[in-house]
């Protein structure tokens, strides 16, 4: 099965689109840039979805649904934000078809044309606005935090599976407070919720920051993130969280009665991210042979192979073994299959990622033990039967703990600091990674070295410190280091 995998050192971009396909995450699909998220991706999808979900709950937040249509009039209220979104946006202009009377299949009825077109959902800011302005009326009704897990559609023209599709899933929260100051702590707790994820569920390092405003989200004040570092040196915007202020509220008339019994707008968040966490998962831990996943987000955790065949006695202890490992919570699956040989079994666990592997014969079973595999390392052991699951579940947690710690050393090794044109352009083509160097905080200096080197800002640092210094391309004064790179 690895051979059929493009080695990540000749062509990382077929590294992962092999990686994808023969890992079972998704599949093609007859409609340009949409994909068919197969099983074993949709687990992964789902288990990162109930862990924030959960982390979302935990502080207040309740799940709402809100439509896939939204009217056109809507997105013309606020001007940034349909400046963002106006080229990527489909557009819904009829609601029939009928049979082509010259024989040439069904056609669009050119009578059921729409008195005003539809856009399917890119972002729910404005028919959510829209509705919570039925919802608000004093301040008692604040804060009002919601998330909707959902479908969104962003006419994309290039795209790669999970991480640039132009239908994705996403969560999305819309929340609304009586001040900026409640506003902008929600919209940092939510960076950290991210943050948190990212490491302590994905074992994927972030660091947090602010978007220049040339990269700020359409129709917000200030917008934070958290950027990850892929193993071909290129960053990837893992999720956002945006200060909306009063911008929206604005847009749609949403005004509450404040406690001085004074009428003014309320301020707004929203926070969001997507199936590409998918994708920033396959290419921050996986390798040639295939997929590698942390056991916190792997679909099955555990996998025990009776060899050769599956004799009553060796299949009662591994059924022993399950049982023992889901009391502690891990995820198990026993592969009793006598269609395919152990070896076929071990290529096809390895390749979708499982964690740890148990593999229990005749010889293993009379001399107590198993032999224990973990995917990260490729490490093999023999362990006591009567201890196993304790060893396991261990196990787990020191792979966690060293796919973080792996991706973690890789990143802190590829974070340069530079301070002439020179440097910069030498780490971009020769290194690769993120960049910290000194930028004059003008966007026209921003876009200039996007075009000369192909570098965005992905952020100002929240915990960078002040420091004076020169830009790299103008030489003019600037206060602190930004973080540049490639990215996807």
């Amino acid at each position: 099965m690895a051979k059929e995998i493009t080695p990540r050192s000749e062509d990382y971009s077929q590294w992962y689109l092999d990686i994808v396909r023969k890992a079972r995450m998704a599949d093609t699909s007859p409609v340009r840039g949409c994909m068919v998220i197969k099983p074993h991706g949709f687990a992964i999808w789902e288990k990162m979805r109930d862990a924030l979900d959960a982390m979302f709950k935990e502080t207040g937040h309740v799940n709402a649904y809100f439509p896939l249509f939204i009217p056109k009039s809507f997105l013309s209220k606020e001007a940034a934000h349909v400046e963002g979104f106006a080229k990527e946006c489909a557009v819904v202009t009829h609601y029939r078809l009928k049979n082509d009377p010259e024989g040439g299949g069904v056609i669009v009825d050119p009578e059921a044309k729409l008195e005003e077109e539809l856009i399917v959902r890119p972002t729910s800011e404005t028919i959510i606005w829209d509705t919570y302005k039925n919802w608000i009326q004093s301040y008692r009704d604040l804060p009002l935090l919601i998330n909707q897990w959902a479908n969104v559609v962003r006419w994309e023209m290039r795209t790669r599976p999970f991480l640039r599709t132009t239908e994705f899933l996403w969560q999305e929260g819309h929340t609304a407070h009586a001040s900026a100051e409640e506003a902008m702590e929600e919209t940092l707790l939510i960076l950290e919720i991210y943050a948190r994820f990212a490491e302590e569920f994905m074992a994927m390092p972030v660091i947090k920051g602010i978007k220049t405003p040339n990269e700020r989200f359409a129709g917000a004040d200030e917008t934070f993130c958290i950027e990850a570092l892929m193993q071909d040196g290129k960053a990837l915007q893992a999720g956002t969280s945006h200060f909306l202020g009063q911008n929206f509220a604005k847009a749609f008339d949403v005004l509450f009665l404040n406690k001085d019994n004074q009428q003014e707008h309320v301020w707004a968040t929203s926070w969001g991210v997507s199936t590409r966490l998918v994708g920033g998962l396959i290419m921050t831990h996986s390798d040639d042979d295939g997929l590698v996943l942390p056991p916190k987000l792997a679909p099955i955790q555990v996998v025990i192979v009776p060899i050769p065949k599956p004799a009553p006695e060796i299949l009662a202890a591994a059924q022993n073994i399950a049982s023992q490992l889901r009391a502690k919570g891990v995820s198990v699956k026993i592969d009793d299959d006598d269609q395919n040989r152990p070896g076929f079994k071990f290529a096809e666990y390895e390749m979708i990622g499982v964690p740890v592997r148990l593999g229990l014969g005749q010889r293993d079973l009379d001399a107590g033990q198993v032999e224990v595999a973990r995917r990260d390392t490729k490490e093999k052991e023999s362990v006591p039967l009567d201890t196993v699951a304790e060893h396991v579940a261990r196990l787990l947690q020191d792979i966690q703990s060293n796919l973080f710690n792996r991706a973690k050393a890789y990143r802190d090794a590829h974070i340069t600091s530079v301070d002439t044109w020179a440097a910069f352009e030498d780490v971009l083509e020769n290194k690769g990674g993120f960049v910290l160097a000194h930028w004059d905080g003008t966007t026209e200096t921003e876009l200039e070295i996007k075009e000369r080197c192909k570098a965005t800002i992905r952020c100002i640092p929240v915990d960078g410190a002040l420091e004076d210094g020169k830009c790299i391309l103008t030489g003019k004064p600037s206060t602190r280091r930004v973080l540049f790179a490639r990215a996807y």
